[in-house]
Order: structure tokens, then sequence, then C-alpha cells
């Protein structure tokens, strides 16, 4: 399915451009930006974001990186100390 209708970007291009991000760090943070950088191409209206996001969201290799997990509960944690 078309994700970005001004770029043609479809939902296949957008996993296989993480999975190419996380082989090449696993550690890197997702962001739509970088996916398109990924892809060459650059965002145009914006219209597609929604859908993006949904479409990142899905794949399993966006999660957060294992470094990071936990760190709403340890600031709070931190604080009542």
């Amino acid at each position: 399915m078309i994700v970005c209708h001004c770029m043609n970007i479809s939902e296949d291009e957008i996993r296989r451009a993480v999975d190419w991000m996380r082989a090449s760090d696993p550690d890197t943070l997702v962001t739509p930006g970088k996916v398109y950088r990924a892809l060459g191409k650059k965002a145009d209206c914006g219209g597609c974001l929604p859908l993006f996001m949904n479409t990142l969201e899905s794949h399993p290799a966006t999660g957060v990186p294992a470094q990071l997990r936990g760190l709403r509960k340890a600031r709070a944690t931190a604080g009542t100390k």
C-alpha cells in the first residue's frame, strides 16, 4: 500500500528502510525523517504522517533501544528520593 503519495513511498519501502537502519546501527532511533533520507526522498505536504507513523509503530524493529527502556520509571524513582 502507498503511504506517501507525494513521494510514492510504500509500506514495504518503509519496512525495508527500517530493517536497513537497524542492521547498520541497532541503537538508532528511527524517525520519519531518517526513513525519508534513507530512501533518498524528502517529506512534502505531511498528510501521510499519521499513516507513516502507524507503519513505523507496527514494525517490530522500531522499538525503543534496550538502554533507553525504563527511563521514565527511573526518573520517577529518582525524583522521589
